[in-house]
């Protein structure tokens, strides 16, 4: 009877360590050198890895980026409004379109990388302002992207992807996503 015991009280603390291991938040350190190189290697490590391992896909919504761009005092711009730090990221959109699936939506990873992919301003009472044709086009692009890539990864897509227009303030209906 004890054996049974430990044996159930050993799956269970595997169980619990597999899904901590799942859960655990994957960042990605940038810095002057890196974004200024246009070095994708930072974040090209850490993914690349995870296609090579196969765990891709049960890393949703856990990457972050740790940015640490030097900036002189003086100077009042967020990131995504330096040039050089938004061409990293385009360039890095442009690797891995995908990339949206892994981001750390709840704490704004997801919003964040649309502030570096998509022109916008920023208003001290209205918060950021993006060009609306252009969010549109972003958006559509992610949507189209995205929901090819799932159905490949064979991932339920609808919600995931209805849930991302919301966060930039849009209503997909069904039908939409019907049509391809």
């Amino acid at each position: 009877m004890p054996e049974s015991c430990y044996c159930k009280q050993s799956i269970i603390q595997l169980s619990i360590k597999k899904v901590t291991a799942e859960s655990t938040t994957i960042a990605i350190a940038l810095n002057n050198d890196s974004i200024n190189n246009l070095d994708l290697s930072p974040a090209s490590t850490v993914i690349e890895q995870l296609l090579q391992e196969g765990t891709l896909t049960s890393h949703e919504q856990q990457l972050r980026f740790k940015i640490n761009y030097d900036l002189e005092p003086s100077d009042p711009r967020e990131l995504s409004e330096i040039p050089e730090v938004r061409l990293w990221f385009v360039r890095l959109d442009a690797k891995y379109p995908w990339l949206p699936f892994l981001l750390d939506w709840k704490v704004g990873e997801f919003a964040r990388y649309t502030a570096m992919l998509v022109p916008h301003q920023f208003s001290s009472q209205d918060g950021i302002q993006y060009n609306p044709e252009a969010l549109e086009i972003f958006l559509m692009h992610k949507i189209f992207i995205l929901g090819d890539w799932l159905k490949q990864q064979d991932i339920p897509s609808l919600s995931r992807l209805k849930s991302m227009a919301q966060m930039l303030g849009y209503e997909l209906e069904d039908a939409f996503f019907e049509m391809f």
